[in-house]
């Protein structure tokens, strides 16, 4: 199964850090980000979970939940949740998925069908691939999909700026242009007409190609 942006995204049952969820009723009426780690103990990921902790709460002014996944099993995640805490100096404050099975990690495609059905023996290295951040939609759909390299720790400021960018451009017809963060300029999707967009900006915009209509970010 290959996930594209704008696909459903895959439901499923799960033990959790924070007890059983399924995964769609979790998300309720609001947003997501589902972000994966090859293993426990490993250093990069360990900054990672520590971050994004201390970004949670930027998270739930965008009523946007957190939710982490790695190929082990909750007991594992609860004595890495301790390290975590102790070397970043943030206690992680969202659920961490078990998936001892891979099934969830297969699932989001992040490893193939033959990887085996348990994470017992398996590495990092086995794993490198189960390493993507996705964000979901209160429609359940993939928004967006980031995958990295294990030696590079990723750039949750740019998740917590794309997911600001998704959700301006799913209410109003804009579109943000290259290096936007919140409260800069925006751009008028090609789509609305010039006599669309009188109604939609009546305090006008500049025109820098009849493709390039730059507008100040609607509140």
């Amino acid at each position: 199964m290959t996930l594209r942006i704008n696909d459903d995204a895959p439901n499923f049952t799960a033990d959790t850090t924070q007890g059983p969820i399924e995964f769609h009723k979790w998300i309720g009426d609001g947003w997501a980000i589902l972000f994966s780690h090859p293993k426990d103990f490993t250093p990069v990921c360990t900054t990672e979970l520590g971050y994004m902790a201390k970004l949670a709460p930027e998270f739930a002014k965008r009523n946007t939940k957190v939710i982490g996944l790695s190929v082990d099993p909750v007991a594992s995640h609860a004595k890495w949740e301790k390290d975590i805490e102790e070397t970043q100096g943030a206690k992680v404050n969202y659920p961490m998925i078990g998936d001892p099975e891979l099934k969830v990690a297969k699932l989001y495609d992040m490893l193939p069908a033959d990887a085996g059905t348990s994470c017992d023996g398996r590495t990092a290295a086995n794993n490198a691939t189960v390493r993507t951040v996705f964000v979901v939609g209160p429609d359940r759909k993939i928004k967006l999909m980031l995958s990295y390299p294990m030696s590079t720790g990723r750039n949750f400021d740019e998740v917590l700026r794309v997911l600001d960018s998704i959700q301006l451009t799913a209410k109003h017809k804009v579109a943000t242009p290259v290096n936007w963060k919140q409260g800069e300029d925006v751009i008028i999707v090609p789509a609305v007409s010039d006599d669309e967009a009188k109604q939609k900006f009546p305090n006008g915009w500049k025109t820098m190609k009849p493709y390039l209509r730059v507008v100040p970010q609607p509140r």
